[in-house]
């Protein structure tokens, strides 16, 4: 084993030594992923390098040439290395970096979840596996083993024992209009009359009286059902007909991309202090990753309220507060119009994720609220608490919503007093869509 392999392996030992992904969901800086990139903390692992072997380079003092003597100045001290800062080096082996389709198929294992994105939007249309049938086609699509197995079954319906026919043939007295009759109604056997012509020609004059009875013949024949004769003989013909014969052809199969816009909705009021603010962060941020790690283009809509509502960029979004008062419904009337002018319901997925302290202004819940939860079209409503000291008296937002939509299956309501409630919640909202699915 070289020195590449010996640091390839304490590579592997670094990375399987970083954060818990639940572990870092709770209590973990997510200060250093960006949207697109999560970076998720190793414990160092520091990586062997070679030194250089000090014991033949002198002490302090010696040297050769130029050595300052005992007083000198030695000059100004000169500038480091340009290219680095200290602790930079080695920097690359403090994260360990996933992107989001990596992180969503860890929080799928780590949770237990397996959310199915939809197709919205035909991108196109492509040929799929051929297993649609017509009548005409190319000879090359011809499905033969359709053909075989109809002419087979064609087979088996036409056979019939003919040595048994032609013994009936020898019964004194009987000729082949009697043994025709005889086949097709006593036996239903699939006879034709000049086939029974042509047997009775065939048969020698002195054995057309060797049986004086049929109750005679059958006792003295033994008579043989298709199956066994096939069994035994095989089969040496199959009666193809150009009706049995059908061709494949590829189904037309419509590629659709998945495409997702997640609104995010954060009360910035006065209310809305530190740690509320950075629990709403710990719990939209891995929401965020996961359901751009799901679909195929995810796009991102920020909006932050008070009594008003406005839109922002994500790197504003976590850290605004206002001191103004609580109106719910006014980011409601800003993301129902966001998305009717730029994310229509037929082309897009849809995920509104509300959160705060559940603190609103009177009636404003139960009267414009949850009518526009009803009105605007998602995959799934989601509403989250944040308090960490415990529900004020005033803050019901959250029990109203979770009170009215009980029954429903594409509304989530989730509450988080700390750290340790973030992962059980990303489940509750994640899974509801999920059961609604099914």
């Amino acid at each position: 084993m070289g020195l590449r392999d010996d640091l390839e392996r304490y590579r592997e030992v670094g990375e399987n030594r970083r954060q818990d992904l639940a572990e870092f969901i709770q209590y973990g800086d997510m200060g250093g992923s960006q949207q697109g990139s999560v970076r998720i903390p190793i414990k160092i692992v520091d990586l062997p390098e070679f030194e250089y072997d000090q014991r033949d380079m002198g002490g302090v003092g010696q040297g050769d040439g130029d050595t300052p003597q005992p007083g000198e100045p030695v000059g100004e001290p000169e500038d480091g290395d340009e290219d680095g800062d200290p602790g930079e080096e080695g920097g690359e082996h403090e994260y360990y970096e996933m992107d989001p389709e990596e992180f969503a198929e860890e929080l799928d294992e780590e949770l237990g979840l397996d959310l199915d994105p939809k197709g919205k939007q035909v991108i196109e249309e492509k040929e799929g596996d051929f297993t649609d049938i017509t009548r005409t086609g190319p000879t090359s699509t011809l499905d033969f083993e359709r053909l075989f197995k109809q002419g087979l079954k064609r087979k088996l319906a036409m056979d019939f024992d003919r040595e048994y026919v032609r013994e009936a043939l020898k019964i004194d007295g009987w000729g082949p209009e009697t043994v025709f009759e005889w086949a097709r109604t006593d036996e239903n056997l699939p006879v034709s009359r000049p086939w029974v012509e042509e047997a009775y020609a065939e048969i020698p004059d002195g054995e057309r009286t060797a049986w004086e009875s049929l109750e005679e013949m059958e006792e003295s024949t033994d008579r043989v059902d298709t199956a066994q004769r096939i069994r035994r003989e095989g089969v040496d013909q199959i009666p193809f007909r150009r009706e049995d014969e059908r061709f494949r052809y590829p189904e037309v199969v419509e590629e659709r991309e998945k495409n997702v816009v997640v609104v995010n909705i954060r009360d910035v009021s006065g209310s809305m202090r530190q740690k509320k603010r950075e629990l709403v962060e710990r719990t939209f941020t891995p929401l965020d990753w996961y359901l751009q790690g799901k679909y195929d283009n995810a796009e991102f809509v920020y909006i932050a309220h008070d009594a008003e509502a406005w839109q922002v960029e994500r790197e504003d979004f976590f850290g605004i507060r206002s001191g103004g008062g609580t109106r719910i419904s006014s980011a409601y009337d800003l993301a129902a119009e966001v998305l009717e002018e730029e994310y229509p319901w037929s082309e897009w997925n849809r995920y509104v994720f509300a959160a705060g302290d559940s603190e609103n202004s009177s009636n404003d819940t139960e009267d414009q609220v949850i009518p526009m939860m009803e009105e605007i079209p998602a995959n799934l409503h989601a509403y989250v608490e944040t308090q960490p000291s415990g529900n004020a008296i005033n803050a019901t937002h959250a029990e109203e919503v979770e009170r009215h939509f009980r029954n429903s299956g594409n509304v989530a309501v989730a509450y988080v007093s700390g750290p340790e409630d973030v992962t059980t919640a990303i489940y509750d909202i994640l899974s509801t869509e999920e059961e609604a699915d099914q």
